[in-house]
């Protein structure tokens, strides 16, 4: 069994391969790129989907092959798309988790271009190596492969939010619908953990907006000189990202009047002080005739 078979969660919208049904939706003709054993394509089948499929490992496309109406077994990095399955014959192509193993998945996305029929799109999703996790241990010199996540140990190319974008532009794509799946900093597979680092590194950190971003799903479409979806689309994200730092703000905030209710509470139910001593009666009349009295038979015995 590969190692990259899933068993889906549709209902779990935390993951990319919910995130990919969503944005493709039902009764597409469907190009499943990189399809491993077609649990994908099943799902997309069940859906109304027409399904085809391109896969490197021979095992595992022999596993997808009763999900898919057309198998390619081929490597992606040398093979001819359009003269296996014609132009225009999509109106989905799907890349899920497959762009990062690939030494050039630029190349890969401007062949799989003519596949588009009008109105088609391309459907993708790649790991966030600007993930909080990933910071913080370059941080401690650490870079650790592993055979699943963030740093599968097949990942040949990483991606972040800006890198990804330029990628679509070189390959005359642009997103109008990027979404993520996320996992807290200290919650993934790297085991990070808070103790090893200072409190500011961290806030520093988790200050990014992309910080928790586990994975990219984007929806793109071909840019035919229609810079407004990409204009529209760029000040989508800068809002949400100001949405975001705007609740971190908030969230702050709030965390410093919850500290100063606390203090105040403190001091409200401290013990009031002690009151002060009474002060001493005044002299009594008589006592300070005799006082008197004495102190001038003393001054006279003086001068005697």
């Amino acid at each position: 069994m590969s190692k990259y078979h899933t068993e889906l969660d549709t209902n779990n919208l935390n993951t990319s391969h919910a995130l990919i049904l969503a944005l493709v939706g039902s009764n597409k003709r469907v190009l499943d790129v990189g399809c491993a054993t077609g649990y994908l394509a099943q799902e997309l089948a069940n859906r109304g989907c027409t399904v085809s499929g391109v896969e490197y490992d021979a095992q595992a496309a022999e596993q997808a092959r009763p999900h898919l109406e057309r198998l390619m077994v081929a490597d992606l990095e040398t093979a001819d798309l359009v003269a296996e399955f014609g132009r225009e014959q999509f109106d989905a192509v799907v890349f899920g988790d497959v762009l990062e193993h690939l030494r050039d998945p630029l190349a890969v996305l401007r062949r799989a271009r003519p596949l588009l029929a009008r109105g088609g799109f391309v459907v993708i999703s790649v790991p966030n190596v600007a993930h909080g996790a990933v910071r913080l241990a370059l941080l401690a010199g650490k870079w650790e492969y592993r055979s699943l996540g963030l740093l599968d140990d097949t990942h040949l190319r990483f991606f972040t939010r800006a890198s990804l974008k330029e990628m679509l532009r070189s390959a005359g794509l642009v997103a109008v619908d990027i979404r993520s799946t996320t996992a807290g900093v200290f919650e993934t597979e790297l085991g990070i953990k808070p103790e090893d680092y200072e409190p500011d590194v961290v806030t520093a950190v988790l200050e990014d907006p992309d910080a928790s971003t586990y994975q990219f799903v984007l929806k793109a479409i071909p840019d035919d000189a229609d810079q407004a979806v990409g204009e529209l689309q760029e000040r989508e994200e800068q809002y949400q990202r100001q949405i975001k730092e705007l609740k971190a703000a908030n969230e702050r905030l709030r965390a410093d009047v919850e500290q100063l209710r606390a203090r105040i509470a403190e001091l409200e139910n401290q013990p009031p002080p002690p009151p002060p001593p009474p002060p001493p009666p005044p002299p009594r009349p008589r006592l300070i005739r005799l006082i008197r009295g004495v102190a001038r038979v003393t001054i006279d015995s003086l001068f005697r």
